[in-house]
């Protein structure tokens, strides 16, 4: 039996309706499954892998923390995998690197030790290297107090620690002892050494931050001269009166 042409039409136009929904449902399904698959928010390295700055995984690290022996910092070199690993810093104040063996960072910054292993990769191995170092455990940091202070010694401590809290470790100041000439000397860039000098009344009243106190500080507590003269007159006097030889 032979079709009428009318007829042939109105089966290729239902035809093509019904495989135009299911043509429309493909690309979207697709882009789902691309889209939840390749998270936006993280690059791909030509490996495959996320790329892109690791977050510090230290946390209460000053910025301005230096490195000291024993410490232990995730490295990375952006771009180049093989190179991620966990350091530590051995006594000498050295960490030891791939390729470049050897590496002092103690008494630098991350940010400094960042800069100076990046130069010696960019010397023979890397063009622009972009180096990240984060500290993710730090050592006993020691601080020095001494001067018109109940205990004067060395102090070990962890974390952060502030001129209030590392006073505080000295079991408070001598009666003769002057509160708005606290100095605390530390080593700077390059070896040079540092002076500060802290009015301890202006700190509690807020009137100025409480400082920082980095590992190596040495605090001093002054002594106030009117008041070590007339301990040392009472002194004399007392020694004077026991005095049986007199």
């Amino acid at each position: 039996m032979t079709c009428k042409p009318w007829v042939l039409w109105a089966c290729a136009t239902l035809a093509l309706a019904a495989a135009l929904p299911l043509q429309a449902q493909t690309p979207v399904a697709a882009d789902a499954a691309t889209a939840h698959a390749v998270p936006t928010s993280a690059p791909l390295d030509p490996n495959g892998a996320a790329s892109g700055p690791t977050p510090s995984p230290a946390e209460g690290v000053d910025a301005n923390y230096r490195i000291s022996p024993n410490d232990l910092m995730a490295f990375d070199v952006f771009g180049v995998p093989d190179m991620k690993r966990d350091v530590r810093v051995n006594a000498s104040g050295e960490v030891s690197l791939p390729l470049i063996g050897q590496v002092p960072v103690a008494g630098l910054t991350a940010q400094a030790a960042e800069r100076r292993i990046a130069e010696r990769y960019q010397e023979k191995y890397l063009q622009d290297p972009q180096v990240s170092l984060f500290i993710k455990e730090f050592t006993t940091q020691r601080v020095a107090i001494e001067g018109a202070v109940i205990r004067p010694g060395i102090y070990p401590v962890t974390g952060q620690l502030t001129l209030l809290r590392a006073l505080a470790l000295s079991g408070g100041f001598a009666p003769y002892a002057d509160i708005n000439q606290i100095v605390v000397y530390r080593h700077g860039t390059g070896g040079a050494r540092e002076q500060f000098t802290y009015d301890l009344d202006k700190v509690r009243a807020g009137q100025e931050k409480d400082p920082n106190i980095r590992s190596d500080d040495v605090i001093v507590v002054q002594r106030n001269a009117r008041r070590t003269a007339l301990r040392d007159s009472l002194f004399s006097d007392i020694l004077s009166t026991l005095n049986p030889f007199k």
